[in-house]
């Protein structure tokens, strides 16, 4: 059987995939798994926080999750709507054993989602995933009478927590306890997908002195990404041109992601960012070991703009929480990927969408230069993707054509492009990617490569 959990949390259609009784069976389980025994002595209590986006079916299954914890023998703090870096944030400083959201980030609103964090607000390793899936709707000697848990709500106190975290990242408190504004007079436009920062980003961008026009932040349980956020940029990037503003950022459904519009409507990804704030980072001797953690699918053009700047790149593979183990494991300060997960280690311990357009919006002021300016430093060579469908995915390494072919690729391009084929982690799909000096030679290449994925590898 493929495993439950999949690259971020356990995911699907909500009462077909996703029922009650499975976010029941997965609050039981987390406790026996992630519950531990290192509380203090003023720790009487163990203790879990629950946060979710607005989809509508989050109300269902955040009772459901929130039940089997506190069956379970866990007080439950239950945020609300709050970003799914705001529950890592919170799981971290109220020390709590546990954290958990409900979010399908992305998705269609149809869908949801729960993921886990460990004490201290760090993604969990698959190895403790397995261990909640192996131990899921098994009979335990459950707690009883004053062993149960409680579960109590406070979104406000949760919320303003979180938003004094992330304006305190670009505007510090001072002794006196006055707190700066930076981004006085910066005009921008956010567009908050209608999604779990509706009320975070606009409030946090404001208290750092932005003048903030929000679109997209009128959640009704059914809106979430519809036609918003940083999966459908086109009304930021008009709206930015329209309002004169001189940059938008985007986020997607959770918060955990952010993208950006500069003032003519462009679009600019998660890698023109991360390269932006890599330089900003190793100008203030704050880049760890001058090195920013990539995935396997930021463009070259990121590679060659940084090592022109001293700035090293360490590859993993796609998914923010690889990212992150490796920045754990390196010590490094800053990573992400071009989907606009960026990784601040500085102030987060997980991809967080408000903190990166806070600290980008920053980096513009501070630079006295337009975002476009800025981005313009980390060219992005032409880039095509083919899905190849209905293959043998596994053996999309192993075989001697795909990988001769490949080979020939790889000669042709030299040190001016690249190939990558990545098998889908839910399809019986490879993804095949090409970059090149241009379109036409990205666009050839691939479709070579695709065909003979297709020729070779069909089912």
């Amino acid at each position: 059987m493929p495993r439950m959990f999949g690259t971020d949390g356990v995911r699907g259609l909500a009462n077909r995939d996703l029922t009650a009784q499975l976010a029941l069976d997965l609050g039981d389980a987390a406790v026996r798994v992630l519950g531990d025994d290192e509380r203090s002595e003023f720790e009487s209590r163990r203790r879990a926080l629950v946060g979710r986006d607005t989809r509508v079916s989050g109300d269902f299954l955040a009772a459901a999750l929130s039940a089997g914890m506190s069956a379970g023998g866990f007080d439950v703090i239950d945020a609300g709507i709050i970003p799914t870096p705001g529950v890592a944030y919170l799981t971290s400083v109220l020390n709590v054993e546990m954290g958990a959201v409900i979010s399908a980030s992305h998705n269609p609103m149809p869908d949801n989602g729960i993921k886990f964090f460990a004490r201290g607000g760090f993604k969990l390793p698959d190895t403790k995933e397995d261990e909640i899936e192996a131990v899921l709707g098994q009979d335990w000697d459950r707690p009883t009478g004053a062993g149960v848990g409680r579960v109590s709500h406070d979104t406000a106190t949760a919320t303003n927590l979180y938003i004094d975290h992330l304006v305190s990242a670009i505007a510090p408190v001072g002794p006196d306890k006055s707190q700066p504004t930076p981004l006085k007079g910066l005009k921008i436009v956010a567009d908050c997908a209608n999604g779990a920062t509706s009320v975070v980003a606009p409030e946090a961008l404001r208290r750092a002195g932005a003048d903030v026009t929000v679109i997209n932040a009128s959640p009704d349980g059914y809106n979430i990404n519809k036609n918003a956020g940083s999966t459908h940029p086109e009304q930021l990037q008009a709206m930015v041109k329209a309002s004169g503003a001189v940059m938008g950022v985007a986020f997607d459904g959770d918060a955990d992601r952010c993208l950006a519009v500069d003032e003519d409507g462009n679009m600019v990804n998660g890698d023109q960012i991360m390269g932006i704030l890599a330089r900003a980072k190793k100008n203030a001797g704050k880049l760890n070991h001058d090195t920013l953690v990539v995935t396997v699918m930021s463009n070259l053009g990121l590679k060659l703009a940084l090592r022109s700047m001293g700035i090293k790149t360490v590859q993993t593979n796609v998914g923010d929480r690889y990212v992150l183990e490796e920045m754990l494991r390196g010590d490094y300060s800053l990573g992400g990927e071009q989907s606009g997960h960026v990784i601040n280690r500085e102030f987060a311990t997980t991809g967080d969408g408000t903190l990166t357009a806070l600290t980008l919006c920053n980096e513009v002021v501070k630079s006295g230069k337009g975002l476009k300016e800025l981005a313009a430093d980390f060219p992005q060579l032409p880039q095509t993707l083919i899905n190849v469908p209905n293959v043998d995915k596994m053996a999309a390494k192993t075989n001697a054509k795909v990988q001769a072919a490949v080979e020939r690729e790889e000669k042709l391009l030299g040190d001016t492009g690249r190939v990558l084929l990545r098998p889908s982690g839910t399809e019986p799909l490879v993804r095949v990617m090409a970059e090149a000096e241009t379109q036409q030679q990205a666009d050839e290449v691939c479709d070579r490569l695709a065909k003979v994925v297709a020729d070779e590898l069909t089912l």
